[in-house]
């Protein structure tokens, strides 16, 4: 009887207690982003789901977390902070379990909840404290940086928290523009990679090494450009943690370099507009045969040409852009050449003209600036291809490289024994030279069109055969002279002028498709397509002078027997030679000074436009510098085609003369000889009747 008094007294108070919940010991901590349970039990071994109310809420708002009821989980009734965040070990409630896992947390999860527990017969309750989220801080610099353009700057981006460096996932600069998003520097899994910034920044960005074990991921920029004023931003990612600063970079001014290259500007613009000048005050002053003219020409050749060559180099240090400088450098270098051989198209400077003039050659240009022009493509397709593990590419761009090379180098050795034999023409000679720099032509332009080819990755192995074609169809300027030869229905000026029309222009329009297919992946297509139409043009000019020299050799012993029939024509043709002479004088000028003028101009404008806007106007001075200087050229093709155009007209007419001449002879003498037979016939005829 007591025992059983005992049994009931005991089980009253555990009723009367209820059972005891069980919560952490101490706050808990965790990362920011991360998920975190928290615990909430009893040791009571099983209880009834049927009528179990399990509640969380937030001890300071009272908001509810999640709720638990009749045997299953209400989301619906959840703050909607925390829906799909907050979820119950369902199949461990029954056991005592009723710990609750919070997914994702933030800053704002910080604070007290209260986990409570009802069932059938009592109740229970425990508190949990969530305390110091560790959050993933970024800091940068609060104020804007500014900097000179050519300094260093460094942007600043430092990681307050106790995350490692080796827990770091990824580190990124990126810059942002209203239109693009440029990858400065990227740092990934304990590695920098430099190559995975953008052209603009490639070996002008760092990071501080010594500083990263630190948390210091600040960024130093070497060189500072106009173009690179506007918005970065350094994003940390650790852990499934992500945060971001932002750095604005603006008040950029002029830098020496900057106040140099507009110097360099007004030079050439000034003092090539004061040479002009000085020029016409001599013709009109009569004093062109003087020595200073001489001087005043070379000046005009040399100097503004130098000076202009001097701002693109210093605007490629501060400014520009490989591509764009480098091509641009060495026209400005290369002109004079082009300026000098002109000089022999002003008339009324033949009488000062020196020996030494004649070894400025159009074909000079034109070999070195091609040199040029395709190193900076193989250097720029052997960059690209850097990543490929096929290195079948790289071999056939650099075989299609040194063909290039050696066909330039064979090119200018062939000027040059042409230049030195040129006293002494001969016609077999003639015609192994022309066919010699046909066949050179020939291979510089297939191995040209298939550099590019190898360089830009053309989509469509169909434009294999346009090399082919191209360089064909040069070979067809020299055909006529021997079709006209064979067939006389040909020998008519307007099929030879139409003929010298089509064959460029055809391979203009093919070398244009080409390029617009091979470069229209490109960002700066429209730069390549004007640098290698102006090589296109040179190539003419150099193709048709070298007719031209090769076809007055030819026609030199014509040329000597027909002195009375020029004499002849020399009045009909004086009023077209004063207009011709005019013509050169103008469009040399046009070379001399105005293109210099319209570039000077140009550099300044977008110098002075950057340094104001921090962006560039003209994304690519070759769109202003090629197409002008396209003109110039275009003008002396089409001056030595006009030449080789009479050559070959005046020499069928000089043969249909002499055809006719020699047919009059016949007749003359063979009617001389009927008529010496007819009077010998009487006298035969007497001497037998005697």
């Amino acid at each position: 009887m007591y025992i059983k008094f005992i049994v009931v007294v005991a089980i009253l108070l555990v009723v009367a207690d209820g059972f005891t919940l069980r919560g952490p010991s101490a706050p808990l901590v965790a990362p920011l982003g991360s998920s975190l349970v928290l615990p909430c039990y009893t040791d009571e071994p099983l209880l009834p789901v049927k009528g179990l109310e399990v509640k969380w809420r937030r001890t300071d708002s009272e908001t509810l977390v999640h709720l638990f009821l009749e045997g299953e989980s209400r989301p619906e009734v959840q703050q909607q902070d925390y829906q799909d965040r907050a979820h119950f070990f369902t199949d461990q409630i029954q056991h005592g379990n009723f710990s609750l896992r919070l997914d994702n947390l933030t800053a704002e999860d910080e604070g007290n909840y209260t986990c409570k527990v009802y069932s059938q017969q009592d109740s229970g309750e425990t508190e949990v404290q969530i305390k110091d989220v560790e959050r993933l801080l970024v800091s940068g610099s609060s104020r804007s940086t500014s900097a000179y353009v050519g300094d260093d700057v460094t942007l600043n981006c430092s990681i307050d928290s106790h995350i490692k460096p080796e827990h770091i996932d990824e580190v990124s600069w990126r810059k942002t523009d209203e239109d693009e998003d440029f990858t400065v520097l990227l740092y990934q899994k304990n590695e920098v990679f430099p190559g995975s910034s953008d052209l603009q920044y490639r070996d002008r960005v760092e990071f501080f090494t010594d500083e990263i074990p630190k948390g210091n991921f600040s960024l130093r920029l070497k060189s500072v450009r106009t173009e690179d004023k506007g918005v970065y931003i350094c994003h940390v990612f650790a852990g499934g943690l992500s945060a971001n600063t932002t750095v604005v970079l603006e008040r950029l001014g002029f830098s020496s370099r900057h106040i140099t290259v507009l110097f360099f500007c007004l030079v050439a613009g000034f003092g090539a507009v004061l040479l002009l000048c000085c020029l016409i005050y001599c013709r009109v002053k009569n004093t062109e045969n003087s020595r200073t003219i001489w001087n005043l020409h070379l000046s005009l050749v040399f100097c503004p040409n130098v000076c202009m060559f001097s701002a693109f180099i210093l605007w490629a240090l501060t400014e520009g852009f490989l591509h764009e400088t480098v091509t641009c450098c060495a026209l400005f270098i290369l002109r004079p050449v082009m300026l000098i051989w002109a000089l022999s198209y002003l008339k009324y400077l033949q009488d000062d003209i020196k020996t030494w003039i004649r070894f400025f050659r159009i074909t000079s240009e034109f070999t070195v600036f091609t040199v040029v022009v395709y190193s900076v493509l193989f250097a720029y397709g052997w960059r690209k291809t850097a990543h490929d593990t096929d290195w079948g590419r790289r071999v056939f761009s650099g075989l299609c490289f040194g063909g290039v090379l050696l066909s330039c180098l064979t090119l200018s050795g062939m000027d040059l024994r042409r230049l030195c034999s040129q006293e002494r023409p001969r016609r077999v000679s003639s015609i192994i030279r022309i066919l010699s720099l046909w066949l050179e032509i020939f291979f510089l332009s297939f191995f040209q069109l298939f550099q590019l080819f190898s360089s830009f990755a053309s989509p469509s192995p169909a434009l294999f055969v346009v090399p082919w074609v191209a360089a064909l169809l040069l070979r067809c300027i020299p055909l006529l002279p021997r079709l006209q030869a064979k067939f006389k229905f040909l020998q008519r000026g307007w099929i030879t002028l139409l003929w010298m029309i089509t064959i460029p222009l055809l391979d203009i329009i093919l070398v244009i498709y080409f390029l617009l297919t091979v470069l229209e992946r490109e960002k700066d297509y429209l730069g390549w397509i004007c640098v290698i139409l102006f090589l296109e043009v040179l190539k003419m000019v150099v193709v048709f002078e070298y007719c031209v020299t090769v076809f007055s050799f030819v026609l030199t012993r014509a040329e000597h027997s027909g002195n009375q029939r020029r004499q002849q024509k020399t009045e009909t043709n004086q009023q077209r030679s004063n207009t011709l002479v005019l013509c050169n004088f103008i469009m040399y000028m046009f070379g001399a000074v105005g293109l210099v003028l319209l570039n000077s101009v140009t550099l300044t404008a977008e110098l002075i436009l950057k340094a104001r806007n921090g962006e560039r106007v003209l994304k690519d001075l070759r769109l202003i510098v090629f197409p002008s200087e396209c003109v110039f050229a275009l003008y002396w093709l089409i001056l030595l085609m006009h030449a080789y155009w009479k050559d070959v007209t005046s020499k069928f007419t000089h043969n249909r003369k002499n055809t006719h001449q020699r047919h009059s002879r016949q007749l003359r003498d063979s009617a001389e000889t009927h008529e010496m037979e007819n009077l010998s016939a009487p006298d035969s005829a007497l001497s037998q009747t005697q």
